[in-house]
């Protein structure tokens, strides 16, 4: 049967969150209740929210949920109730990128999990006084006390982990994370530069640092974000603000350029900087995400000797492996993401919205 819960409700692009009586459907064959414990706030939800992205309107948005399983369909199997889980990105499970471990580079993963608003089938998740609200965001819509849940955006964890310490493990720092592991895969003696000191900056410097990566130097223009870099891992840092970065980058590697880089920033005038500093055969990975239908122009024959661009969607992850994976190293103390966590009490939403935009939280983490 439906359930009636309380929800962050962004009426119009550009409206704050409002909390909200909504109404969740009844979990389908593959979906599950999940009691929230907390939730992140991340860039994407924001850029949704401003109506830079074509969500349907009104909606629930969230997606670096974590919580309790209450209630499953008949056919989902992964997870029980009163399982702790994290919630991450949803997928079709059919196509050859699911097959074939690559599940963020779904056939449908755009309309599953970002502008879509809805179940594959085209039914609402969520309602408001009859009427259907824009839901399914990542398969999970967790700015919410109660998620109905896509089985595929359901990763189990280990109980004995706060779930406010695991929650962005979901979308910004997998994303981080996995642009080093996954992409970048650094050997011994690498230089790994990243570009921005935000949540997903930072995880990659974290992430950096459990490789043999030599040199690992962290680029932003704030003095506190650079200094939490230093204590994170990174090995030198450089103020955006004060340096030119290709000179900074030649000085630090002795002239050879940056093994691989990771863009967070989402300006191609940084990106562009990111792959004129690249060694011969480095790589750029790009994360940060501009406007859709944003250009960024590159010299062609600076591209020859072997570099590479790649883009990158939630660190290429395969979640049911990747994220326990990444509970265990928060648990061991080796990924230590409560450096980058401000927690708020989830009616204090526009607050984190406020102190995330202002540079004052680097991961706001909102507590039912």
């Amino acid at each position: 049967m439906s359930l009636t819960t309380r929800a962050a409700v962004v009426e119009s692009g550009g409206a704050p969150f409002t909390l909200s009586d909504v109404v969740l459907d009844e979990p389908g064959p593959h979906e599950a209740v999940v009691r929230m414990v907390a939730t992140g706030l991340c860039h994407t939800d924001l850029g949704v929210a401003s109506g830079g992205l074509p969500f349907p309107l009104p909606g629930v948005l969230g997606h670096e949920g974590a919580g309790v399983v209450e209630a499953v369909g008949p056919a989902v199997t992964g997870v029980a109730p009163g399982d702790h889980v994290v919630l991450s990105f949803t997928s079709c499970g059919e196509c050859r990128n699911c097959h074939g471990g690559h599940p963020a580079y779904c056939a449908t993963w755009l309309t599953l999990n970002l502008i879509g608003g809805r179940r594959a089938d085209g039914t609402s998740t969520i309602s408001r006084d009859g009427a259907p609200l824009g839901g399914h965001f990542f398969g999970q819509s967790s700015f919410a006390e109660r998620a109905l849940v896509d089985e595929r955006s359901l990763v189990k964890v280990d109980p004995d982990v706060p779930l406010e310490s695991v929650a962005p493990l979901g979308c910004g720092v997998q994303t981080g994370v996995g642009a080093v592991w996954n992409v970048l895969r650094p050997t011994l003696g690498s230089t790994v530069v990243v570009l921005g000191a935000g949540a997903v900056g930072l995880s990659a410097v974290m992430a950096a640092a459990l490789t043999p990566a030599t040199l690992i130097v962290a680029v932003d223009r704030v003095g506190e974000r650079l200094s939490l870099a230093r204590e994170l891992g990174a090995t030198h840092t450089v103020d955006a603000g004060e340096a030119d970065l290709g000179g900074a980058i030649a000085e630090i590697t002795g002239g050879q350029g940056a093994d691989g880089v990771v863009e967070t920033t989402g300006s191609v005038a940084v990106l562009r900087q990111g792959v004129d500093a690249l060694a011969a055969r480095g790589t750029l990975v790009v994360v940060g995400a501009p406007p859709f239908g944003t250009e960024v122009a590159l010299d062609v024959n600076g591209l020859l000797g072997g570099k590479q661009v790649v883009g990158l969607t939630l660190g290429d992850a395969e979640t049911q492996s990747f994220i326990p994976s990444l509970v265990r190293l928060v648990k061991a103390g080796r990924l230590p993401l409560h450096r980058l966590i401000s927690t708020y009490p989830f009616a204090e939403i526009d607050q984190a919205v406020r102190d995330m935009g202002a540079g004052k939280a680097i991961k706001p983490v909102l507590m039912f």
